[in-house]
């Protein structure tokens, strides 16, 4: 009987200590590379950074950008879509004017530090915009933290796990509020017992605070914000230069809840066991769209499956659309091996011609990818997602649909219907491990009881 245990936990550890080992350590990896991806290049040494100009008649907007990095999505969209009003200063602000980093590796300065803003203004913001920004290190964390506090009685906007970062600052005791659908089954929310959690609704609006759910929610979130600063009719007119398909649920926000189930199996596969991730490059040019730029780093970096890569020839910072200052990571002499080349937005032909014919003349063999053309009249994040079905699977795809709480019916996934490296490495692993533990069965345990017999019978 002391054997078969033994046997079994032979066959046990083995299983766990091989299978669970190297998909912890693969999963580790793939989550650290996503939210705090390390710059492999030397900082330019930038001159100037453009700031929007300052008008004292328009209500400003604060972006929190934090230290040491900032959700992409939650950062960009909610930026563009207060800027695209042309009704409200908006300004990137940080604890201070160093280099920040966006979740998958897009790097960008700050208009002004905390210190600056309020100085420049002499008050509180009229609105804060918190994204999910990791809690992970105490001192550099704390000055958001207190920021946040310190204009408590402004109107403060959490998108996505912001909600997390507004409940850490003890704002949302006693209220309503919403983050995202993972924070319930990851049991988050219940770090903050005092906050009524409401998981059933896209966002919650409880007298001076919004938050919204996950991801795209917050496009509903800040559209209602919009609605009841500016007016209905501006929110519209947004979601229709947008694209956005869901307004109706700026009215009515109230969805069926999402839950991890089996298909978190597909994103947790492909971050332990994607082992031969696609690199991609993402051109970085004058005058690109804030949110199609997002969505490149939302879409295929944040599906554990894409290491991208921000590139241009620029070496100063290169000016969005709407004044965000974005710091490429290579110059197109010293680029990695990419297997795409995404230049995102609409406009991207006509904006991109130079830069594009510079990169054809270096020689690259890859073509780039206007992954945004012809889609004018259809959301930002349609294309890259149906893309992704064809670069990995259909899995992934819906997958990643659901991270961005992106509910839309109407995307087209066409490719294999599962990524066979993300479940067939696993079955190599597991066996191995069967394999190895089997080995040590016969080497060690059964060899022993064979010659404990032989004894016996001599």
């Amino acid at each position: 009987m002391k054997k078969y245990i033994l046997r079994v936990v032979v066959y046990v550890m083995t299983f766990v200590l091989l299978f669970g080992g190297i998909g912890a350590f693969g999963y580790i990896r793939s989550n650290q590379e996503y939210w705090f991806p390390t710059r492999q290049t030397p900082m330019p040494a930038l001159q100037g950074v453009s700031v929007p100009e300052h008008n004292p008649k328009k209500p400003t907007v604060a972006v929190i950008l934090s230290n040491p990095t900032t959700e992409v999505f939650d950062f960009m969209v909610p930026y563009e879509m207060f800027a695209m009003t042309e009704s409200y200063n908006v300004y990137a602000v940080a604890p201070d004017k160093n280099m920040k980093t966006l979740s998958g590796g897009l790097d960008l300065m700050p208009h002004y530090s905390f210190d600056e803003l309020d100085r420049l203004l002499g008050k509180s913001p009229d609105l804060i915009v918190i994204p999910a920004m990791p809690m992970v290190d105490e001192a550099k964390y704390k000055p958001v933290r207190e920021w946040i506090q310190k204009h408590s009685e402004t109107k403060l906007l959490s998108i996505c796990a912001g909600a997390l970062n507004l409940a850490d600052t003890g704002l949302l005791k006693g209220k309503e509020a919403t983050t995202d659908w993972k924070s319930f089954d990851f049991h988050e929310v219940n770090k903050y017992p005092e906050t009524k959690w409401r998981r059933d609704v896209r966002y919650v609006a409880d007298g001076n605070i919004v938050a919204s759910a996950a991801l795209t929610s917050g496009v509903d979130a800040v559209l209602y914000v919009i609605s009841q600063q500016l007016g209905e009719h501006m929110a519209e007119k947004i979601a229709k230069e947008m694209n956005y398909p869901s307004y109706y649920f700026v009215k009515k926000p109230k969805v069926d809840p999402y839950y991890i189930d089996r298909t978190e199996m597909i994103f947790s596969l492909n971050k332990a066991f994607q082992w031969n991730k696609k690199s991609a490059g993402v051109l970085l040019y004058n005058g690109m769209d804030d949110g199609a730029l997002s969505t490149i780093f939302d879409t295929y970096a944040a599906s554990g499956t894409t290491k991208v890569h921000t590139i241009s020839d620029a070496k100063q910072p290169i000016v969005t659309k709407f004044h965000l200052n974005l710091v490429t990571r290579y110059q197109m002499s010293n680029a990695p091996k990419v297997d795409r080349m995404f230049v995102p937005g609409v406009e991207a032909k006509s904006l991109t011609a130079a830069d594009v014919k510079q990169w054809n003349e270096k020689g690259s063999n890859v073509v780039p990818e206007f992954i945004h053309s012809g889609s004018f009249d259809r959301f930002i994040f349609d294309a890259p997602l149906e893309d992704l079905a064809k670069q990995e699977d259909v899995l992934t795809a819906k997958y990643g649909a659901k991270r961005l709480d992106y509910r839309e019916t109407n995307l087209k996934f066409e490719g294999n219907p599962f990524s066979y490296e993300a479940f067939g490495i696993p079955v190599l692993i597991s066996l191995a491990a069967l394999l190895t533990a089997f080995y040590i069965d016969r080497r060690f345990i059964r060899k022993v009881k064979t010659g404990r017999q032989s004894l016996t019978h001599s």
